[in-house]
C-alpha cells in the first residue's frame, strides 16, 4: 500500500504496527545496529546509569506528588505522613531524596569523563552544549525539591539562595519577588516550587532526547578520540553495549539500594527534620552537597554581586569551553601535560566542595579562593595556551589496531607505525 513503511518484523501485529508507526524500527536502528566504538570502556556506561536513574525519579516523583501538600501549615507534615503511613513511602521518599544525590554522581563523573577524553570538540560541540543545560535543569529541579519538605535547611536554603538575585541592579529585587510570589518565602514560594518540581524533569526529558539525537548525528566519542576509520572499528551497540550497560546498571543499582537502606541520611542535613521557623535562624545554612563546589566560589568573592557572577561564570564557562580548548588531538591519553592539568582541575573542584562545607573562615577561605582562581585559570588561560605549546604524542592509525596492540599510539601490528592526527 502506498504511504505505508516497509517492516521487516515478521511478528504480524508488531508488523502491523510497524508499518503504520514504525517506532520498532527507528529503536532498531538506533539502539540495535547502531555502531558504535569498539573499545568503550565503563565510563561510557554513566550516560545510561544517568538515564535509569532519571527514570526512578520521575516514577517515584509522580507517587509522591500523590501524597504530597504544598501548603506551608501542611508540607512538613505530609512528608512525615508520607514515611509512616503510606505502604512503602519511607522507600518512596528515601529512594527519591537519595536519587537526587546518585544522580549528581552519575552525572558528574559523566561530565569529567568528557573533559577527560575530549567529548566536548568538534563535531560534538552542540551535544556538549546540551549537556550543560541538561545539568542546569537538573539544578535547578534539585533545589526546587530541596525546598518542598519544609524543613528549616529547606526554608534558609530557600531564602539564601532566592535572595542572590538581588545582587543585581535594577531588576535583581523584582526577580526575587516573582521567585517568592511576594516580599518572603511564604506559601506562594512553596507552591510555584512545587509545581516547577513536577514540569522541569519532563523539559529535562525532552533536552535528553535532544542530546542523545545529536549524539546519534555525531557518533560516540571514545578513550582513543579517534574517528572510527571503517566497520573493523565499530560494534553493533546490540548485544555488545546492552549488556556492558545492563552490568553496570546492576553494580549502580546495588550501590544505590545500599545508600537506601542502610544510610538513607548519609547525604542529608539533621536540621530538615525540623519544621521550617522563619523566626529560628539555623546556626549553619549548608546546600546539598552538589551545589557546595558553587557555593564555594560564590563564597570566595567578598563582593555580593561578583560572587554571584563568579558562580554562574563557572558554569557559563563550559559552554564555550569547546572554543577554549584549541588543542586538535581529543583524548588525555595523547596529551600528558594536559592530563596533568586535568587531574588539578579536579583536585580544585574537589576542595571546593570541602570548602563549601566549612564556614568561611581560616584556613578555608584561602583554600577557596585559590580553587576559585584555579578553576577559572584551567579553563580560560591553561586550556588555550596548551593547544599551541603542547605536544601530543603520536596517535593510532585506527582504533582496530590500537585495540589488538592494546594500547595508543607508536609501532602496531606488521611494523607500522602510528601517524600525529592532522585534523579531529
Amino acid at each position: 500500500m502506498a504511504g505505508l513503511h516497509k517492516s521487516e518484523i515478521e511478528n504480524p501485529v508488531l508488523n502491523w504496527i510497524d508499518t503504520r508507526l514504525p517506532v520498532i524500527t527507528m529503536m532498531q536502528k538506533e539502539y540495535g545496529v547502531f555502531p558504535t566504538p569498539r573499545n568503550f570502556n565503563y565510563l561510557w556506561n554513566f550516560g545510561a546509569l544517568a538515564m535509569v536513574v532519571l527514570m526512578i525519579m520521575i516514577a517515584s516523583g509522580i507517587l509522591l506528588a500523590m501524597h504530597y501538600t504544598p501548603e506551608k501549615t501542611m508540607a512538613f507534615d505530609s512528608v512525615e505522613a508520607i514515611m509512616r503511613d503510606v505502604n512503602f513511602g519511607w522507600l518512596l521518599r528515601y529512594g527519591h531524596a537519595n536519587g537526587a544525590s546518585m544522580f549528581f554522581i552519575v552525572v558528574y563523573i559523566h561530565i569529567f569523563r568528557g573533559l577527560y577524553y575530549g567529548s566536548y570538540k568538534a563535531p560534538r560541540e552542540l551535544l556538549w552544549m546540551l549537556g550543560v543545560v541538561i545539568m542546569l535543569l537538573m539544578m535547578a529541579t534539585a533545589f526546587m525539591g530541596y525546598v518542598l519538605p519544609w524543613g528549616q535547611m529547606s526554608f534558609w536554603g530557600a531564602t539564601v539562595i532566592t535572595n542572590l538575585f538581588s545582587a543585581f541592579p535594577l531588576v535583581g529585587e523584582h526577580i526575587v519577588t516573582w521567585l517568592w510570589g511576594g516580599f518572603s518565602v511564604d506559601n506562594p514560594t512553596l507552591n510555584r516550587f512545587f509545581a516547577l518540581h513536577y514540569l522541569l524533569p519532563f523539559v529535562l526529558i525532552g533536552v535528553i532526547f535532544l542530546h542523545v539525537a545529536a549524539l546519534h548525528i555525531t557518533g560516540s566519542n571514545n578513550p582513543l578520540g579517534i574517528d572510527p576509520k571503517g566497520p573493523q572499528d565499530t560494534l553493533p551497540f546490540h548485544p555488545y553495549y546492552t549488556i556492558k550497560d545492563s552490568v553496570g546498571i546492576c553494580v549502580f543499582l546495588i550501590v544505590y539500594a545500599a545508600v537506601v537502606f542502610f544510610a538513607p541520611n548519609l547525604f542529608g542535613e539533621p536540621d530538615n527534620y525540623i519544621p521550617a521557623n522563619p523566626l529560628a535562624t539555623p546556626a549553619e545554612i549548608v546546600p546539598e552537597w552538589y551545589f557546595l563546589p558553587f557555593y564555594a566560589i560564590l563564597r570566595s568573592v567578598p563582593d555580593k554581586l561578583g560572587g554571584v557572577l563568579m558562580m554562574f561564570g563557572s558554569i557559563i564557562v563550559l559552554f564555550v569551553l569547546p572554543w577554549l580548548d584549541t588543542s586538535p588531538v581529543r583524548s588525555a591519553r595523547f596529551r600528558p601535560v594536559y592530563r596533568v592539568f586535568f587531574w588539578l582541575q579536579l583536585l580544585a573542584c574537589i576542595v571546593l566542595g570541602m570548602v563549601g562545607a566549612h564556614r568561611p573562615e581560616g584556613i578555608w577561605v584561602i583554600l577557596g579562593r585559590v580553587s576559585t582562581a584555579w578553576y577559572f585559570l584551567h579553563f580560560l588561560v591553561i586550556l588555550p595556551l596548551l593547544g599551541k605549546l603542547e605536544r601530543p604524542l603520536p596517535l593510532p592509525e585506527s582504533i582496530s589496531r590500537a585495540v589488538l596492540r592494546g594500547g595508543g599510539g607508536g609501532p602496531l601490528p606488521g611494523g607500522a607505525t602510528a601517524k600525529p592526527m592532522e585534523k579531529v
